[in-house]
């Protein structure tokens, strides 16, 4: 694999993410259904995209097809500001897509990543000075799930990181069409143990602990060995928690439409304001409100907010 010529930013960053990017294609409604909205997705993507539009300096680390898909997600973080100088072209694989429907139930996804060239990641690729130069590294179960040398690759970097004294954060993301439960919660307790930051969201949690007390979840994560866990709790907003104090975060107020990439929205807003140096609870209310005005328009990565939308939305309702 040959890695990206792009270099711009590619100096030391606050965040480095690592998973897998992809193109997505969102129905939109119109058309009687047939009309669909291209976009961008991949977890671990739309949160680098939310931590730079929060102000972070980010960088990400995967592996594209030498394809027009890859193309495009490279020019995407060029307009994001996200620096995928640590990206590979796999010129003998290709660049994820899903689609994304609407209907009564809510939103489905369909995947097209079997095979994708980030499934084919390795420890050898890692830019490991980068990694260690970081504040965070963040990895989801997603990443950990598309293959087992990328799951090899995200413990690998969480070692680096964690020997550098580089935080780690991960979101669990659980996708079962990708790995049976039974393997999920074997893999995903072992990153929980080495994560600084964990970031469940309610449904995967319970799915993964069979517990479903809010608060019982979080403290089985800190038991495992998070420092600090923020839960996202959907409509119900957030229980953000550290050993020291836990706070419930209430549900911003919005119009939804689609909540495609809305958690990772979260995830990426939480860790950008905590290594700002805002509290955990404000880190919280700051990223449920950026959370909240995402599921305001189509896409998981278009309707992510930048800062100034975000405070606009918080002093709207402190006042």
């Amino acid at each position: 694999m040959a890695a990206s010529e792009a270099s711009a930013s590619a100096g030391p960053v606050d965040i480095i993410a690592l998973g897998e990017p992809m193109v997505e294609f969102n129905q939109t409604g119109e058309g009687a259904g047939r009309l669909y909205l291209q976009g961008f997705g991949g977890d671990t993507s739309n949160f680098a995209i939310a931590a730079a539009r929060q102000g972070a300096r980010v960088a990400y680390v995967s592996a594209l097809g030498d394809d027009p898909y890859g193309a495009m997600l490279r020019r995407l973080w060029d307009e994001e500001g996200v620096c995928h100088a640590s990206v590979e072209t796999n010129p003998q694989a290709f660049t994820a897509i899903y689609f994304v429907t609407h209907g009564e139930r809510g939103h489905q996804f369909s995947f097209f990543r079997s095979g994708s060239a980030a499934s084919h990641m390795r420890p050898v690729d890692l830019p490991i000075e980068r990694i260690r130069s970081a504040k965070v590294l963040h990895l989801s179960g997603i990443s950990l799930a598309i293959s087992d040398s990328a799951a090899d690759t995200c413990f690998a970097a969480m070692d680096e990181a964690r020997g550098a004294g580089v935080r780690v954060s991960f979101d669990t993301n659980l996708r079962l069409k990708l790995w049976p439960v039974q393997r999920a919660r074997a893999v995903m307790s072992e990153a929980m143990a080495q994560c600084d930051i964990c970031l469940p969201s309610y449904e995967d949690i319970v799915a993964i602990t069979g517990l479903t007390e809010p608060d019982e979840l979080v403290d089985h994560c800190l038991r495992r060995g998070a420092k600090t866990v923020a839960l996202k709790l959907g409509e119900r907003g957030a229980l953000v928690a550290n050993a020291y104090e836990r706070h419930a975060i209430a549900p911003a107020p919005c119009s939804p439409v689609d909540a495609t990439g809305a958690g990772d929205t979260f995830g990426g807003a939480f860790v950008a304001r905590l290594i700002a140096g805002d509290s955990l609870a404000a880190s919280g209310r700051y990223a449920a409100t950026a959370a909240a005005l995402s599921t305001q328009g189509f896409g998981a990565v278009a309707p992510i907010p930048r800062s100034a939308a975000v405070r606009e939305a918080l002093q709207a309702v402190e006042t």
